[in-house]
């Protein structure tokens, strides 16, 4: 057995039915659309949800929340994933290039999970209360740059 012997099993597939090809395909004259109506006219187009003049599901539900329009996207990394890589100094462009961030946003936040057992020096935007006790801790440096 091999890809080209594959077939469905046998009443699996079906064709399509043809309308609208004549009175002898059964289907002809007003090719299933029945006799008059909205429906059975040339360019008749439905928008997405109409329920027939019932008021459409996604107007029945209530609205929840809201879209804060000012909220910054921050790239995160932990101390933990610092802790793994190689070197003992990390900045946006060390991180970038070691593939850790991919979009930097509005910029580096360092967060405090996970354990840090050596020395580092690190610049970033912003750190976490958590971050910043853990590098003094382990007799590092924090380096806030920009305005985060």
């Amino acid at each position: 057995m091999n890809l080209s012997n594959l077939k469905p099993p046998v009443g699996q597939t079906k064709s399509r039915k043809r309308i609208g090809r004549g009175m002898g395909s059964g289907h002809g004259k007003t090719a299933t659309r029945g006799s008059k109506g909205q429906h059975a006219g040339t360019g008749f187009s439905q928008k997405r949800g109409f329920e027939g003049g019932q008021m459409p599901l996604h107007r029945r539900l209530p609205k929840r929340g809201f879209t804060n329009i000012f909220k910054k996207q921050f790239a995160i990394v932990n101390l933990g994933r610092l802790e793994k890589l190689e070197g003992d100094s990390f900045n946006v462009d060390r991180l970038l290039e070691l593939g850790v961030i991919k979009k930097l946003g509005e910029g580096l936040k360092i967060l405090g999970s996970g354990e840090l057992t050596r020395k580092i020096t690190v610049e970033a935007h912003l750190f976490s209360k958590s971050a910043l006790d853990k590098i003094q801790k382990a007799g590092g440096t924090a380096q806030v740059i920009g305005a985060g």
